[in-house]
């Protein structure tokens, strides 16, 4: 059952060992050797651990929900589990802080202290990018120092690449004056960035904003409503600190109680990659001001307001309104130019996200009508968004259950709430799908005036 052997050993003396309770974890097909085994990771990002298993363990997983002994699960498994063999799975899943118990407790208040401990978020997604652009121009052998030192530099070259190819046949190939808003997506560079181009590349030669606010989506986190970071970002390129005034606006506007909302999932932010991916490409793009800083930012994360009409999942977070009157009132006391990015993917569809189809590539007929399926879902979303009628969309999702799973339903409301457009312009659509065909993501870039 278990292919790695845990450092500690079951204990049928600790409570969490005899009722194991899992944390959520995603799982994934993996192979080692001639061998195809399952993965299983932390979901919230808190452990970076990652276990491998026989496959035959999705039988136990569901079963460790912290009511049933071992003896218990081991007689409901039946099929050959033994005791011995369940145990070793219980002693490397809480080696690796996936389940719930002092081990994982110790980790998440490291975790959190660390956090709490800098006023700058470190780059994470941006990072593991930059490192492999620099390693395949330099060689795996190149330093550490040296890819540090080209690495700045390597990245801008890619983004002005990419900025050339979306914008060279576009007959608006800049923006006059700079948005209210915008919309790029939040998938990684080497599928998003014709989206992330069209967007960022139209904004080199306008004015300056005073500071970018990014709405993004929580994925791993532990937070049911909006959740907001008290921190800057640093990438490559250098620093964006956090507008502290703006914060501190939002909160006093708030009140106390909606204010420590705000933030008490503020760690949801360690590991998120839809603010961060944004970054490089504000302090490209935008530049540095007369004092030599780039932009200051405020990272927001907003959940679906589908669910539950914008309230927080379980009634303990922020709910989306409050969020935005008291966002609105910030802005406009702050002054100054304000740009709003909504990091948004759309549509996740295909094998790889649930659906019950074989493969999306080619032009079989099953595999056409599927991805006009989704891109005529998403037509038709899109249409509710160009026309600013961010409740209509909300209604829609939830009428409709998110069929093709959009992602950032509540960073597109909140910005279209937040802004009220008068003019809404879709840049460019697009679709990333891998070779595969098992998993295909839609996103689009958009400006908003």
């Amino acid at each position: 059952m278990n292919d790695q052997a845990p450092t500690s050993k079951f204990d049928p003396g600790l409570p969490h060992h005899a009722r194991p309770k899992l944390r959520p974890v995603r799982g994934f097909p993996a192979q080692m050797g001639e061998q195809m085994v399952l993965g299983l990771a932390d979901q919230r990002q808190i452990s970076e651990r990652v276990v491998f298993m026989a496959p035959a363990v999705q039988l136990i997983l569901p079963l460790m929900d912290g009511n049933r002994t071992v003896d218990q699960i081991v007689a409901e498994v039946g099929r050959g589990l033994t005791h011995e063999m369940l145990e070793g799975v219980i002693a490397q899943l809480d080696d690796a802080a996936l389940l719930f118990g002092p081990r994982f407790e110790e980790l998440l208040v490291k975790v959190r202290k660390e956090f709490d401990g800098s006023a700058i978020l470190p780059p994470a997604s941006t990072a593991a990018f930059v490192d492999a652009i620099t390693a395949q121009a330099l060689g795996e052998s190149a330093s550490e120092e040296d890819k540090a030192a080209a690495g700045p530099g390597k990245l801008r070259e890619v983004m002005d690449k990419w900025i050339g190819e979306a914008l060279k046949d576009a007959d608006e190939p800049s923006f006059n004056a700079l948005p209210r808003a915008v919309v790029a997506p939040h998938l990684d560079y080497s599928r998003g960035w014709l989206n992330y181009a069209h967007v960022y590349g139209r904004m080199r030669v306008a004015d300056r904003p005073d500071r970018v606010v990014i709405l993004g989506t929580n994925h791993f986190g532990f937070g049911t409503g909006v959740v907001a970071c008290d921190k800057g970002y640093q990438t490559a390129l250098g620093t964006c600190e956090v507008d502290a005034e703006l914060l501190e606006k939002l909160k006093a506007n708030l009140g106390p109680d909606h204010a420590a909302k705000l933030l008490a999932n503020r760690y949801d932010h360690e590991r998120e990659h839809s603010i961060e991916l944004h970054v490089p490409w504000i302090q490209h793009c935008l530049g540095a001001g007369p004092d030599g800083k780039h932009c200051k930012v405020l990272g927001v994360l907003v959940h679906d307001p589908a669910v539950d009409n914008g309230n927080s999942y379980d009634g303990q977070g922020l709910a989306l309104q409050a969020f935005i009157d008291a966002m609105k009132k910030a802005i406009a006391e702050v002054g100054g130019r304000t740009l709003i990015v909504s990091s948004a993917d759309l549509s996740h569809a295909g094998a790889a996200f649930g659906d019950k189809i074989q493969t999306l590539a080619g032009e079989e007929k099953e595999a056409v009508a599927f991805r006009n399926k989704v891109f005529q879902h998403d037509r038709d979303m899109i249409e509710l968004v160009r026309g600013n009628k961010p409740d209509e969309l909300v209604a829609a999702m939830s009428w409709q259950q998110n069929p093709t799973r959009w992602c950032s339903t509540g960073n597109l409301v909140a910005t279209l709430k937040l802004v009220e457009p008068g003019d809404i312009q879709l840049l460019n659509y697009t679709a990333a799908m891998d070779q595969q065909g098992l998993g295909m993501v839609s996103s689009m870039a958009m400006v908003m005036n």
